[in-house]
């Protein structure tokens, strides 16, 4: 079994530090040692080779983190902020998860992975069947109801033609109107 790296193995402020110059991406190998010999003297540093694996594994997890977080970006952007339903947000979740999969799997060369396109299709679907089911109930009510008005209007104008034609009175069209119609 392997040994942990002695970087994991250092005090937890002086891996903050570490991790910090790592971060800041700013010095040289050699001048962060330097650094950290200054910052933590009573400390034995890490060798040089154990900072470069270090740094490395740190860039790749940063760049991982970076994918995770264009795909987040991405998938607010086709599914929007608040897709307010189980449904979305499970749509979210499963997008989500898809795009950590590949990040995480990017170093294993026999993971088969979705693409980055592949994930935006996958935002992109997810985005019309969340609309798809975003018409809510009082949504569907008030096309309803626009639709009912619209019937009546046409209800009562083609009664008005038809009493004109036929000569009937104000009662006679009024009788029509509520027993027939059901208007008013």
């Amino acid at each position: 079994m392997p040994r942990a790296s002695s970087i994991k193995r250092l005090p937890d402020d002086a891996r903050r530090f570490i991790e910090r110059l790592l971060r800041e991406d700013r010095l040289t190998i050699d001048q962060k040692l330097e650094s950290f010999r200054r910052e933590f003297p009573e400390v034995d540093a890490p060798s040089r080779s154990a900072l470069g694996r270090y740094a490395q594994q740190f860039a790749e997890l940063a760049g991982r983190m970076r994918d995770i977080r264009e795909v987040g970006t991405a998938i607010v952007g086709e599914l929007g902020e608040d897709p307010n339903d189980r449904a979305g947000q499970l749509l979210v979740e499963t997008v989500t998860t898809a795009a950590t999969h590949i990040a995480l799997n990017a170093t294993d060369p026999e993971a088969k992975a979705m693409s980055i396109k592949e994930i935006g299709m996958l935002a992109r679907a997810a985005r019309n069947v969340i609309d798809a089911r975003r018409m809510s109930l009082a949504e569907r009510q008030e096309v309803s109801r626009l639709a009912r008005e619209e019937l009546q209007r046409e209800q009562e104008s083609n009664l008005r033609a038809a009493a004109k034609a036929q000569g009937m009175d104000e009662d006679q069209v009024q009788f029509w109107r509520k027993q027939v119609l059901g208007i008013g």
